[in-house]
């Protein structure tokens, strides 16, 4: 089912579980109704159970679509749940003046619970955010509660509280589903006369019929009358379903029930015995089914909306195919069952088709289960203009009884009194006199360098807002103060409300001690006493991943056998969870001999995978059980920071370019921008065989696409290329692989892993000898001369002409300017371009690429993409892409505002003859009589102004003109080379994107 659904209802098993609300024992038959929350102990569900009229008052689900097994219950009891729930949506739309009743007019008590859900008051402090515009309430302020149950907070706490601006509340009420005046919201009577009359005054009573709100859809008479028809047909059916339901229930053994069951060629349901019941009422009802005509699977339970398949499509894929009215054959009852249980006998021999109707989720379930990629990307539900003070924390030195007054025309402002200096202050509100006097906290203030302004500050601000950061220099009482922008507290835009409390405090990284050529795992403590247990070529300790879109799955479970360092003790350590969260748990055992740890370590691996560890190399992936992730683990080295005091030999700005190719962080950075998980995948250590591999799902995921396949395909090549390569998601279920832009979008994610894994790679290989500081080691890794071109030299100034000439009108978002251009030498590849030199057509074009990827690039040059990888993203064929317009290759580097170095390439390309395009081709194989490819653009530099060197190679710097009479698709021209020695680097260009922001 694509829906997640909240909620649960089914007949208690037994009497075990208790209430969540009253903390009594739920009796076993009885009906009880879960919130289903997410674990915060293992990657699934678990359900908070409540007995039926405690529910109510800790949930509030949409309709009875949001309850799973709904369609499992009594008729009777499906229609009192169903009247709760609309009781308990009621909100009054009385135009009362109060809250309180009149005698002999109560309010229901669904009513009341509704009314509950709201409230109103001043804001106790300035940390809640308005969910409507997404700015802060400050204290004080008024402020309205609704609390709703579907977030991930409310559904485990049985209500959370958001708050809104009361503008914010009014602009969305219809939403929030407030139809009443204000006076009416609990709370109001305890708000000033002044707040009161602005409330009444947003808030008026809005009649539920006119088209102020949405308005329940009529239900027209004729659809009325189907409606009760149907309802009769299914009270009908449901009647005789469980009066069977029950005498099966009282009288069957389990045994008998799974006899009965493969009697007639049904798979019994497994893990769950009410399952299991249901199925078999429903056979004994209506007949047996037919196996599924996809999966030829033949466990077909019924669900909300028809009979859904529970077998696999593939060892990845549940089946998961919808049948609305299944074919059936009659139930057939062996001799021996009906005389131990007399009323089989009773099963007639025919079929019956089931009435199914469907109740469909409530709206705020299904946009829950929208995309919240997107979600988070949007823009507020209301716009509203931020006070001129926000984010601005002031500190205040002086007499204390003007300090209340300047609190409450600070806070009418936005801004804030905080006791505490520190480097997120503003300014300091004081006066001339104690400026002078330079008590301890004006000196910590000096210290700081935070100015010191006068209260008469607010009147400026409240006269000219838009100054309010100037008139702190121009006010200022003291002859100090740094840039007060740089203090005021920048709110981190990758914080979203809807962020999962499992995800806000996940370690980015983990550091792992490696031993002799594995990590002990850190959650075990064992890392400095213990090892990896190794049996010749066998290293005890794996991590196994799945990735199930179907069930919202994305889980790790790393397992390891652990010896002593220096004792004859053994341990195994076990811990699993859900990949980039906090949900999860681990365990370790302690095992007197390695036998019995051995043993322990195999039976789980198994029960994991269900393989056998020793005969892993020829692994079956089983359905439903985990995956093995290929990890290296090498030895990491660190590199004393003293050695960077060591004389370097290379010039200062090639020192600047090494740090910035070998910059660890900075892939660290890219690899969470992909959301990779970075603590099943540590830097590095992603196998070479893992990522092909990836490359093939990709690859196989584009022909899918081209077939128009079915979503199943697409979801089970998604599960096996998340397994493969581990992301982070959260909470949030995987996104499915399905159109060529997300293809591309991972296939340069491979691409970029594989560059990266090169550079931390040579990073490890490194020799850290004594003398030599580390920037000339990793210098040496690379293979390729790098020589700083001289700024007043007439190379750079031809270079830099090029630059500024071929900058095209379509890339103005940002200005390229030159940091320094190196001239490079790449070892042996002047040689292996040697015999192409004789070909007529040589240009120096640009080439551009993100940054973490140009230590592999210059190490072992420009690279076509393996054979694995997708066709997707090559307009033209697997080939080396250059550019005439430097803004062209520029987009390509990937910069950001906050990260704007990039760098390019130039490079001698010999085109040769070039087989012309002006729309996408897919070349496998040039024509013989051609060396190259040229995409035609309309808009090229002028051929006219080109610069020839001495050589013969062509440089395209002049400005660019369009041709208006070709017919192309493309803008820009675009040349391609489909082998890897028509290529011979030149010029290494770095880069500042100035962003025109």
């Amino acid at each position: 089912m694509d829906i997640d659904l909240p909620y649960r209802s089914e007949y208690a098993k037994s009497g075990r579980a208790s209430c969540k609300m009253c903390k009594c024992s739920i009796a076993q038959g009885s009906l009880r109704l879960a919130a289903l929350v997410q674990s915060a102990f293992h990657d699934g569900k678990q359900p908070m159970w409540f007995h039926e009229n405690c529910f109510f008052k800790k949930q509030r689900p949409g309709s009875v679509g949001d309850i799973e097994n709904f369609e499992n219950i009594r008729f009777e009891d499906q229609e009192r749940i169903k009247l709760k729930i609309e009781k308990s949506l009621e909100v009054s739309s009385s135009t009362s003046t109060s809250t309180s009743t009149k005698k002999g007019n109560k309010r229901s008590a669904g009513e009341g619970n509704a009314i509950k859900d709201f409230g109103i008051e001043y804001a106790k402090s300035s940390r809640a955010a308005c969910r409507g515009c997404e700015q802060k309430i400050l204290k004080d302020q008024v402020r309205i509660r609704k609390t709703v149950y579907t977030t991930e907070v409310g559904m485990k706490y049985g209500g959370q509280p958001l708050w809104h601006h009361v503008e914010c509340f009014a602009q969305l009420r219809g939403e929030l589903g407030w139809l009443s005046k204000g006076d009416c919201i609990p709370g109001f009577k305890s708000l000033k006369k002044d707040d009161q009359t602005v409330i009444l005054k947003l808030l008026p009573a809005i009649d539920a019929n006119s088209g102020s709100i949405i308005k329940k859809a009529k239900i027209e008479p004729d659809v009325k009358v189907e409606e009760e028809i149907i309802n009769k047909q299914i009270e009908k059916q449901s009647k005789r379903l469980f009066k069977l339901r029950d005498l099966v229930a009282e009288q069957m053994h389990k045994k008998d029930m799974i006899h009965l069951l493969e009697y007639n060629n049904q798979e019994p349901a497994s893990g769950d015995s009410e399952k299991m019941l249901n199925q078999l009422s429903d056979m004994l009802t209506f007949g047996s089914l037919l196996p599924c005509p996809e999966c030829k699977g033949r466990e077909i339970l019924f669900s909300k909306s028809g009979y859904l398949c529970n077998g696999q499509l593939t060892e990845w894929t549940k089946c998961s195919n919808l049948l609305i009215d299944p074919e059936r054959k009659p139930c057939k009852v062996p001799k021996i069952l009906k005389e131990k249980y007399n009323f089989l006998t009773e099963i007639k021999n025919k079929t019956e088709k089931r009435i199914v109707k469907y109740n469909p989720p409530s709206i705020a379930v299904v946009s829950k289960n929208i995309d919240l990629k997107k979600e988070e990307s949007t823009e507020p539900k209301v716009k509203r203009e931020r006070p001129p003070l926000y984010n601005f924390k002031f500190a205040y030195v002086g007499p204390k009884d003007a300090e209340k007054d300047l609190k409450s025309r600070l806070n009418k402002l936005g801004g804030e009194i905080t006791t505490k200096l520190s480097e997120n202050t503003v300014a300091v509100f004081s006066s001339k006199y104690e400026v002078e006097h330079m008590g301890s906290r004006m000196k910590k203030a000096k210290e700081l360098g935070i100015h010191v302004i006068p209260i008469d500050y607010l009147d400026l601000v409240e006269n000219s807002p838009t100054n309010a950061i100037n008139y702190i220099s121009s006010t200022t009482l003291c002859d100090w103060g740094t840039d007060p922008t740089s203090r005021i507290v920048q709110e981190d835009v990758n914080t979203k409300k809807s962020k999962s409390i499992y995800t806000k405090s996940v370690a980015k990284s983990v550091t792992l001690k490696i031993k002799d050529g594995s990590a002990v795992d850190p959650d075990s403590g064992l890392q400095n006493v213990a090892h990896v247990y190794l049996n010749k070529n066998d290293k005890y300790s794996v991590v196994l991943g799945l990735t199930d879109i179907q069930r919202n799955k994305n889980s790790y479970y790393k397992l390891q056998l652990l010896e002593s360092d220096s004792k004859n003790k053994y341990w195994v350590f076990r811990s699993w969870g859900r990949i980039g969260t906090t949900i999860g748990d681990h365990k370790l055992e302690n095992f007197e001999n390695l036998n019995e740890a051995r043993q322990s370590f195999l039976h789980v691996y198994r029960d994991k995978t269900g393989n056998e560890f020793n005969n892993r190399d020829g692994f079956v992936k089983v359905p439903g059980r985990m995956y093995p992730i290929e990890i290296d683990y090498e030895e990491q080295k660190t590199v004393d920071s003293e050695k960077f005091k060591i004389e370097s030999k290379l010039h200062v700005s090639v020192q600047s370019l090494i740090k910035l190719l070998f910059d660890v962080d900075a892939m660290k950075r890219t690899m969470m921008l992909f959301d990779l998980d970075m603590e099943k995948m540590p830097l590095g250590k992603l196998s070479q065989k893992q990522i092909q591999s990836a490359y093939k799902v990709l690859s196989e995921i584009y022909d899918l696409i081209q077939q128009n396949a079915n979503k199943v395909k697409f979801i089970d090549a998604t599960n096996r290329f998340y397994t493969l390569i581990p992301h982070s998601f959260g909470v949030q279920n995987p996104p499915i692989l399905d159109n060529i832009d997300l293809v591309e979008k991972h296939r340069q994610v491979l691409d970029s892993l594989l560059e990266i894994e090169c550079a931390y790679s040579m990073l490890q290989a490194e020799n850290n000898e004594k003398n030599v500081n580390p920037l000339d080691n990793h210098y040496e890794q690379l293979k390729t001369k790098l020589e700083p071109i001289d700024k007043k030299s007439d190379e750079y100034k031809l270079l830099e002409k090029y630059v500024q000439n071929t900058h095209a009108e379509t890339h103005k978002m940002y200005q390229l300017e030159i940091i320094d251009i190196f001239k490079v030498a790449r070892q042996g590849e002047t040689r292996r371009y040697k015999p192409f030199k004789k070909l007529e057509n040589r240009k120096l074009l640009w080439h551009g690429s993100r940054l973490t990827n140009f230590a592999g690039i210059l190490s072992h040059g420009l690279k076509i993409a393996p054979p694995e990888a997708p066709v997707t993203g090559y307009m033209f064929g697997k080939g080396i892409y250059f550019a005439d317009m430097v803004s062209k290759s520029a987009n390509y580097c990937c910069t950001t505002t906050q990260d704007s170095t990039g760098l390019m390439l130039l490079s001698e390309v010999a085109l040769g003859n070039m087989l012309e395009c002006t729309s996408a081709k897919y070349i496998t194989k040039l024509p013989s009589n051609k060396h190259s490819t040229i995409g035609r653009g309309r808009t090229m530099p002028d051929p006219k102004e080109s610069y020839k060197k001495d050589d013969g190679v062509e440089i395209p710097l002049g400005k660019p003109i369009t041709d208006t009479n070709l017919k192309t698709s493309l803008l820009y021209n675009e040349y391609i080379v489909y082998d890897v020695a028509q290529v011979n680097i030149q010029y290494l260009f770095r880069m500042n994107f100035k962003y025109n922001i």
